[in-house]
């Protein structure tokens, strides 16, 4: 596992979404270490410089939170503040649910918790329409290089990162263990009986998303069962981080005290 560590401090985990790196909190790394912070930033499974798994089901959220609960063990960390996005969100609420007492707060980014994201309703199933798409195993990776890339620019619609994106999913294996996220893990957009979150959690959502709905974010109060907050990023795009650093690290930095 690739792993950025910087600073002292009360440890800070910030776990990356799909397709990005810890390369996605560099506006975030620095104001944080600043700020007196023991920062840890992974490169989750087959993404960034982390080794591959070489099956489908080797990406399923259990092994993915279980990498998570390995490093923290690696590093002597009992219990950890937690911001984490996209498919990290996902993971992390997981790992909140699962592994309460090494978590002492969480901050999810875009995805709400798994009862509320399977209930979003008609408008979290349209955006999250590629989910489906990328289940179509050898398709699905031929339609993402197709001419010049032209399908994953289409999906990810955001030309700051695409070049970065592209660059690192071009290497052998790595297009297609980011999409062994999903396929390893449909099951999670349909409605289960997750338990509810017993350490504060404080919800973030971008007014820009295209693949999240807010509604499943704000409902995901409901699942809470600790302090709840939430806050709309306005202008920015489902990468909020890169998009609005200074209002992202502004919250980040007064709730983390």
């Amino acid at each position: 596992m690739n792993v950025v560590v910087a600073g002292n401090g009360p440890p800070l985990l910030l776990v990356h979404g799909y397709p990005d790196s810890h390369d996605v909190w560099r506006h975030q790394i620095p104001a944080l270490v600043a700020a007196g912070y023991r920062v840890i930033a992974p490169d989750t499974r087959g993404c960034g410089d982390t080794d591959m798994s070489p099956n489908v089901a080797d990406y399923r959220v259990d092994n993915l939170v279980a990498d998570l609960i390995a490093l923290l063990d690696v590093l002597r960390i009992d219990k950890v503040r937690l911001v984490a996005h996209d498919w990290g969100a996902a993971m992390c609420w997981q790992l909140v649910l699962k592994h309460p007492e090494r978590v002492e707060r969480y901050i999810p980014m875009s995805v709400g918790h798994p009862n509320a994201y399977a209930a979003g309703g008609v408008e979290q199933k349209l955006k999250g329409y590629y989910i489906l798409l990328i289940q179509l195993r050898g398709f699905a990776e031929w339609f993402a290089r197709a001419f010049d890339w032209f399908g994953f620019r289409l999906l990810t619609h955001y030309p700051p990162e695409t070049d970065n994106w592209i660059a690192r999913q071009s290497r052998p294996g790595r297009l297609t263990a980011g999409m062994n996220y999903y396929r390893a893990n449909l099951h999670m957009i349909f409605a289960k009986a997750a338990p509810s979150a017993t350490v504060p959690v404080y919800g973030l959502w971008s007014s820009g998303d295209s693949f999240l709905a807010e509604k499943q974010m704000i409902a995901s109060e409901k699942f809470v069962a600790a302090p709840w907050r939430y806050s709309r990023i306005e202008g920015a795009t489902h990468w909020m981080q890169l998009d609005a650093p200074e209002k992202v690290n502004a919250v980040l930095l007064d709730y983390l005290r």
